[in-house]
């Protein structure tokens, strides 16, 4: 089989600007080789900073954020592509090879009509106008968009996440490609939807004939659509082969750690007698909004357990959190804490009732103010709950980041000097500052890589014994749920359709959704993806 894209020896280099240092030449890719026949796929996987995405777009001889190529060869049909010139980039680039990009609302404009974007770099390749629309309107089929014929008339805002990604997929196939590049086309969508998204890709990718590079930090994943993975780290090849071996046979300790990660199983708590946190009969509604987004939640949490709040997105995981924080007062029922009725409003609620209830948020960029040390950020509460300040508030500063196990020289650092899972640590011991005795985690780790994710699982549980503090984990991965619930609600449209301990919940028989739910939680194993896109057929009625 002639190989379509070879890479030899590819190196990437960047210049890095620490404060108040002179900038530094730093290298991102070392050395790196792969090659890549017609209609296969690699998946490129590893943490962030590994180098997947650098080395995908690499394929189309583009570095992004001052990244430059500064060796190796790129080959696309036996021509290096490095050598091509503006004139040959601008042939290549949207043509011949394609980037399907992670956030798909990011990629369209707002102001112009889907068709109009889609076909746009087919018509710039001399495409007549009604082929490049017949075209387009073949793989909104293929794909599996609802009235392929006229949903290229909407606007981005008219469609969903998951038809937008599947839209910009037909984008990238749209012009013929030879290759196209996949960088965590799945990631941002909630877990029923990513397996609707896979299985057109995977479908998309089969038919058409097209090679692909498939990036992706979730290896089960990944394992849906490649024939073959290359694990990285740190800009190095940890391993590379066929999928099969890499999940069931892995070479090195990097892949062994991925792989285990995804099987963890945390043993539940028994139920506790009392509850901390009760929430009775409690539907709530945004303003202007004519109905209920929570219609009558009923849920317990004993003190000391981790109950998860499982959902796609919609289901009204988040918003039950803005209930309980009193964000979102209730239009009905009431939120008991330690036996007492909080507050609607979160400006009626005491000084203890705040502390004690604690939140940390998913995106933990956004989270703290990038101005403010990291001793700034924990040692707010610490005054503000209990006066402390100099030397005291300090002493209780560096013991909170020993807890979260980063240690004393991070207290003088930014957030912007910080990787992912340590800032999610900062906001951990933030919340820990106040002494809470429940803390609500709205899917704090669904950013993060599955290692580093891991550590931040281990990290809670680890809290969770030595304080006694009891969360409410919000979260649409059942990895995740397995790996730190002690009980499950699985909420849909705004109710909970099922809740009891976890092994009560993870066991059938389900009802419609909560089946659905656990059976789109992607498996380690090749042929699971067809498995489920036949069952679902079955079920439809299809063929």
């Amino acid at each position: 089989m002639t190989d379509l894209l070879e890479i030899r020896n590819l190196k990437i280099g960047a210049t890095s600007y620490p404060p108040g240092e002179p900038p530094r030449e730093v290298t991102l890719v070392h050395g790196v080789s792969l090659t890549l026949a017609k209609g296969r796929v690699m998946g490129l996987i590893g943490e962030s900073g590994a180098g997947k995405s650098t080395i995908g777009l690499a394929a189309m001889a583009y570095g992004r954020g001052g990244a430059q190529i500064t060796g190796g060869e790129v080959l696309l049909n036996g021509t290096d592509i490095l050598q091509s010139g503006p004139a040959g980039l601008r042939a290549l680039r949207g043509k011949r090879v394609t980037y399907v990009a992670q956030s798909a609302a990011a990629a369209f404009n707002p102001s112009r009509r889907l068709m109009k974007q889609v076909i746009e770099t087919t018509l710039a390749a001399g495409v007549p106008s009604a082929e490049a629309e017949a075209r387009a309107v073949a793989l909104f089929a293929k794909l599996g968009l609802p009235n392929p014929e006229t949903i290229g008339r909407r606007y981005p805002h008219q469609v969903s996440g998951g038809q937008l990604q599947r839209v910009m997929t037909a984008m990238a196939l749209c012009p013929g490609p030879e290759l196209v590049v996949f960088d965590e086309p799945t990631t941002a969508l909630d877990v029923t939807t990513q397996i609707d998204v896979l299985a057109a890709i995977k479908e998309a990718i089969r038919d058409t004939g097209v090679a692909a590079l498939y990036i992706s930090h979730d290896l089960a994943v990944v394992a849906q659509v490649a024939d073959e993975i290359m694990v990285l780290r740190n800009g190095r090849m940890v391993e590379c082969g066929p999928t099969s071996q890499i999940i069931h046979a892995p070479q090195q300790d990097y892949t062994r750690d991925l792989v285990s990660v995804r099987q963890k199983d945390h043993p539940a708590k028994p139920p506790g007698t009392t509850a901390l946190l009760s929430i009775r009969g409690v539907s709530a509604r945004y303003p202007g909004v004519p109905v209920d987004v929570l219609k009558g939640i009923t849920l317990d949490l004993a003190p000391g357990q981790t109950l998860a709040v499982v959902g796609e997105s919609g289901s009204g995981k988040s918003t039950l959190a803005r209930a309980i924080t009193g964000l979102l007062p209730p239009s009905q029922g009431e939120i008991l804490f330690d036996g007492r009725a909080l507050t609607p409003k979160l400006a009626g609620r005491n000084q203890d009732d705040l502390r004690e209830l604690q939140m940390i948020y998913q995106m933990a960029d956004t989270a703290m103010n990038p101005r403010q040390t990291v001793g700034t950020i924990i040692g707010r509460p610490l005054q503000f709950y209990f006066g402390l300040r100099g030397a005291q508030k300090r002493k209780r500063i560096l013991e909170l980041l020993e807890e979260i196990e980063l240690g004393a020289g991070f207290a003088d650092r930014y957030p912007a000097e910080l990787s992912g899972g340590q800032k999610q640590r900062v906001c951990i011991a933030r919340a820990l500052a106040a002494k809470p005795r429940l803390i609500l985690c709205d899917e704090v780790t669904s950013a993060l890589d599955p290692l580093v994710a891991d550590g931040i699982l281990k990290l809670l549980l680890d809290l969770q014994r030595e304080e006694g503090v009891a969360y409410l984990f919000i979260t649409h991965d059942l990895a995740t749920v397995r790996a730190i619930a002690d009980r499950i609600a699985v909420m849909y449209r705004g109710k909970v359709v099922r809740s009891g301990p976890k092994a009560e919940v993870l066991a059938p028989p389900f009802d419609d959704y909560t089946d659905l739910l656990l059976s789109s939680a992607p498996e380690m194993r090749q042929g699971w993806l067809e498995e489920v896109i036949a069952h679902r057929k079955m079920a439809a009625g299809g063929n």
